[in-house]
């Protein structure tokens, strides 16, 4: 192993292992600012440059360090247990089903609401998005059609799934007049009555 006894290597030791340092510093703190700037604002609203700006930190390095937008978001929700610690989202409830229209209309849609009605191009990214769903709501849809003794509990679940995506991201949109202007207690109640007969009605 060659070893450095001159002003020279001890220089290009010094220089490489700040450059780690360095670069390990830009990632936490573009995870960081990523995490804030998604929780304030949403996915949608968030721009890479935004998340450069707070980071300080170039916003070409997303890409380099993460793969693209998307892929941050997604490390960004791992990073920060919160969203995952809160226990899933009742479907079967208005307030289950309020609290996540009121989250989407704040953050507005994401790569894993997204991944349930068109997946992603980046498998990678399709698979962990899929599986965000599933530990938030087609695990516990299963369950709870599981416990009203329905034998396709999984397909009930799923159905669950791509419903409550679909009728949220045609609210972002507008697709649907009457949808997107109704206040989200009102869909809720109604989301949840149909979701409560799929997935606990015997």
């Amino acid at each position: 192993m060659p070893r450095y006894n001159d002003a020279a290597g001890a220089l290009m030791i010094e220089t490489n292992t700040a450059r780690k340092r360095s670069s390990a510093d830009s990632r936490e703190r573009l995870l960081r600012a990523a995490g804030e700037l998604f929780a304030e604002r949403g996915y949608e609203k968030t721009t890479v440059r935004d998340i450069g700006q707070r980071a300080e930190v170039d916003p070409t390095m997303i890409a380099r360090y993460f793969g693209g937008k998307a892929q941050l978001y997604l490390s960004a929700l791992r990073r920060d247990t919160a969203p995952l610690g809160e226990p899933p989202a009742d479907l079967t409830t208005t307030n289950g089903v309020l609290g996540l229209l009121e989250r989407v209309g704040v953050r507005g849609s994401t790569p894993t609401l997204h991944a349930a009605v068109r997946p992603h191009e980046d498998q990678e990214l399709q698979a962990a998005a899929m599986e965000m769903l599933q530990a938030r709501i087609v695990g516990p849809s299963e369950q709870k059609a599981r416990a009203a003794g329905h034998p396709d509990a999984q397909l009930r679940a799923e159905i669950a799934a791509a419903a409550l995506a679909g009728i949220m991201i045609s609210r972002t949109s507008s697709v649907f007049h009457t949808l997107g202007q109704a206040p989200p207690a009102d869909v809720a109640a109604v989301v949840s009555e149909l979701l409560s007969s799929l997935l606990t009605a015997p």
